[in-house]
């Protein structure tokens, strides 16, 4: 492609693989700038031990790694010696059960071994110390350097320029968008600049003002001199890389030695503007002294897993740096305020050729048809979780548990609270157990409402799905089905769309009819150029020109920006933080609310998905008529001055009607009886309306043209995989999600959301399946650790299939 000017900052694995996937989709005119020499240029790709363990409880970051390995391997840049983690406790051996789930679920080969089966793979482990462990065939070694080497050349042979030894200085920016990249040799002018820096990332990306969420932390690496037991071998490695996550310690041969990796040593965070020049460095920047007091443990534990280190001794040892961000994700996309200002940054090399895929589609084709990426688009944060200190508490927190056993509830320990709703003073009075998402503070249960738990037949789950939950969850959930609860509803992501254009922006950008009369809402879809799901959104119209949607996060209001007229004659406001929000449902929610906020509010007067203002009380309200419970009730919406006042007048009428606060924990196994869907676990970019169940929201009929719609016709309306509802007999085989779904032997799909629905006695699976399997009344099988779990295919939803009780 030409006219297009690409300049690739970093000629690491990243930028090499980058500059390879896009010099291979015909783009001409790239240029790669490194302040070092190639392919060795000083940063982490230099020093990088390369070991490749594919598995991820991540989907997308087993995919990209999946394609690093096909890659590397067929550019002979691989060596594919296996992969071992190894189990020395009981708590890892079931860990690894979880982990062999996602493998197959995600289309990994992975296997369980005993503990004689780990010694056949990797004959230096102590035979008493090893319990179990979990075997990968196509893990093994990367050779990051000769995969610079390889790559680059690549890319040269199609014509990308490659300049060593240019350092980047600035990078000069022409109304809002990128025109050179700034260097001590001269600029090169630009229209698209790439950051593939790595531990610099957070330095370029401030050039054009930008926030990286990126912290270089360093991490010790050592070798042994020569271990007796590997005397004379010839081959760099035989044995599988080896992984002792109990210890924090990797493993990987090198002829007659072994590299030692270590995460269990005190965080050594670096600033990047710190980090010392090519020139200045006495290695190369991304090494660091040795810190031999810190390895100690390491190399105590090591001598007891591999009894064959005891003979040898410690020869050389480094604390590289490598990147580390606030979710463990890499960041990737456009910068929100500089047009052409790509990042590719927080990518190992375990996933580099991947992330070079999915960046080369995404400048190339204007999305990524290979991979998901809304777990890693570098817009998704909050304002708050670009603070320096945010970024480097939990970027060190991350370096502290990379090898912990994290449950997929559990919050973070540290910078707590950060966000609270106007309620979160009533919810600690009633005794909330809070957990955390998007830095809110979230009630998962309520103590108070353990009185609930008396004449109550509640099923107690499994030892896993019972952290972080208590069986007042399921006196939560059967309340609300009898009387009227309150959900704090606030973390939701609110954005208001104004102005004589915004009919016409949100008919473009959404799949549903808005021109609707003021009052009405509007469940809708934002879908991709290919037809893949962005977003699902409620639209409620409270003016002839003023909507208020509900969105999902910081992606769909990146979105809206993105596509926002030029005349200026939309307005887009994220209310988010200044409102609140609290959800009044259950059958009795009319007989609460009619009376504090009028006639209009009583029977027939106020129908569903319908929304007007109102006062409750004294308090002015948006009040829609939704329910994400299947119940009969409204989303009530106010000022956050006014959130605690609301809540204390329904808190006061409520008690006559037996009012409770419900928590999350509630929630899920409410939403999931009525078939209610959730963006990010259920379907994501990779699915579309048809295949996840959503086809009503598509509105083809008497609507103009909206992003993704000549590409959903494209696609038909015949799914060849469907998100499926299945339902498992026996409170103790509740399941958490991620979980491979198996039709005999073969694994056919995974878990994406999953509870105890308490109304129907059942345990509740949504699942992605091939259309052909989705057939009420099949019976499959779920992974879950070491059982199969039979769970059968039903019709959905299961809760009030006649919408009865919502329109009440």
């Amino acid at each position: 492609m030409t006219g297009q000017r690409v300049v690739i900052i970093g000629a690491g694995v990243v930028g090499a693989a980058l500059a390879d996937e896009l010099s291979a989709k015909g783009w001409n005119d790239i240029t790669v700038v490194d302040q070092g020499a190639v392919p060795s240029t000083g940063g982490s790709s230099s020093h990088a031990p390369g070991l490749v363990f594919q598995t991820n409880p991540s989907k997308t970051m087993t995919e990209m790694a999946r394609y690093t390995v096909e890659k590397l391997v067929a550019l002979d840049c691989f060596l594919q010696v296996g992969g071992l983690e190894v189990a020395t406790t009981p708590e890892r051996l079931v860990e690894l059960r979880r982990r062999h789930g996602w493998a197959t679920a995600w289309g990994v080969e992975a296997h369980l071994l005993t503990a004689e089966e780990c010694l056949e793979r990797h004959s230096l482990l102590d035979p008493e110390r090893v319990l179990g462990g979990l075997y990968v065939p196509t893990d093994g070694l990367a050779r990051a350097v000769r995969a610079v080497e390889v790559q680059l050349r690549r890319a040269q042979e199609r014509g990308t320029r490659l300049l060593e030894r240019h350092e980047v200085l600035d990078i000069r920016v022409e109304d809002d968008r990128v025109a050179a990249v700034v260097t001590d040799r001269g600029e090169i002018p630009a229209d698209i600049v790439v950051c593939c820096a790595g531990i610099w990332g957070p330095k370029v990306a401030g050039m054009v003002g930008m926030s990286l969420p990126l912290t270089p932390l360093a991490h010790q690496l050592a070798w042994t001199g020569p271990v007796p037991a590997l005397s004379g071998q010839t081959e760099e490695a035989l044995r599988p890389i080896l992984r002792h996550q109990d210890a924090d310690l990797y493993y990987r041969e090198r002829f007659d030695r072994l590299g030692i990796g270590y995460y269990g040593h005190r965080p050594m965070p670096v600033r990047p503007e710190e980090i010392l020049s090519v020139d200045a460095a006495e290695v190369m920047p991304s090494v660091m002294s040795f810190t031999e007091d810190d390895f100690a443990p390491a190399w105590t534990e090591t001598r007891a897993l591999l009894p064959a280190t005891q003979e040898a001794k410690l020869e050389e040892g480094i604390n590289g740096l490598f990147s580390f961000t606030t979710d463990n994700m890499p960041l990737l996309g456009e910068s929100p305020e500089v047009k052409g200002f790509w990042v590719a940054e927080a990518v190992w090399v375990t996933h580099s050729a991947g992330v070079g895929r999915a960046m080369a589609e995404w400048l190339a084709d204007g999305r990524c048809s290979s991979f998901d990426l809304h777990e890693c688009d570098v817009n998704r944060f909050e304002p708050h979780q670009l603070s320096p200190e945010y970024v480097l508490t939990r970027d060190c927190q991350n370096f502290v548990e990379v090898y912990d056993i994290i449950h997929p509830l559990q919050p973070p320990e540290n910078l707590r609270p950060l966000r609270t709703s106007p309620f979160y003073t009533r919810q600690r009075e009633l005794d909330a157990y809070f957990l955390e998402a998007g830095g809110w503070e979230r009630p998962q249960w309520y103590g108070a409402n353990a009185s609930l738990l008396e004449g109550r037949d509640v099923p107690e789950p499994g030892d896993w799905a019972a952290r972080h939950w208590s069986p007042i969850v399921a006196a939560e959930a059967q309340a609300s089905r009898e009387s009227v609860a309150l959900y704090d509803m606030t973390a939701l992501k609110r954005i208001e769309v104004g102005g004589r254009g915004a009919v016409a922006f949100l008919q473009r950008l959404s799949t549903g009819d808005v021109d609707k009369s003021v009052g009405s809402v509007t469940y809708c879809l934002l879908l991709d150029h290919d037809g893949g799901i962005r977003s699902d959104i409620t639209v409620a119209r409270l003016g002839r020109d003023l909507f208020q949607v509900g969105a999902n996060g910081n992606l769909d209001l990146d979105w809206f920006h993105r596509h926002l007229p030029a005349d200026g004659s939309v307005v887009i406001r994220d209310i988010t933080a200044g409102t609140c929000c609290v959800g009044v449902w259950g059958p009795r929610a009319r007989d609460l609310v009619a009376p504090l906020a009028g006639p209009d509010f009583a029977t027939g007067g106020f129908r569903y998905f319908r929304g007007k203002r109102a006062h409750v009380g004294t308090v002015p309200v948006t009040a829609l008529r939704l329910s994400y419970i299947g119940e009969l009730g409204w989303e009530l919406y106010t000022t956050a001055d006014m959130g605690a006042k609301l809540w204390d007048t329904l808190w006061e009428q409520g008690q006559r009607h037996g009012i409770i606060a419900g928590g999350r924990g509630a929630f899920n196994s409410l939403r999931l009886e009525k078939g209610y869907r959730s963006f990010g676990t259920d379907m994501t970019y990779e699915h579309d309306p048809y295949e996840a169940g959503l086809g009503f929201a598509v509105r083809k009929v008497d609507k103009g043209d909206f992003i993704g719609r000549a590409a959903l016709q494209e696609r038909g309306t015949v799914p060849r995989r469907r998100l499926t509802c299945l339902t498992i007999d026996g409170p103790a085989a509740v399941v958490m999600g991620s979980e491979p779904v198996y039709d005999g032997e073969d694994c056919v799909g995974y878990v994406t959301s999953a509870a105890y629905g308490y109304t129907i006695g059942r345990g509740i699976a949504y699942a992605w399946l091939p259309a052909e399997l989705s057939v009420p009344g099949r019976t499959l099988h779920i992974g879950y650790f070491d059982r199969r779990l039979a769970a059968v295919v039903v019709e959905e939803p299961l809760y009030d299939p006649a919408m009865e009780r919502l329109r009440g």
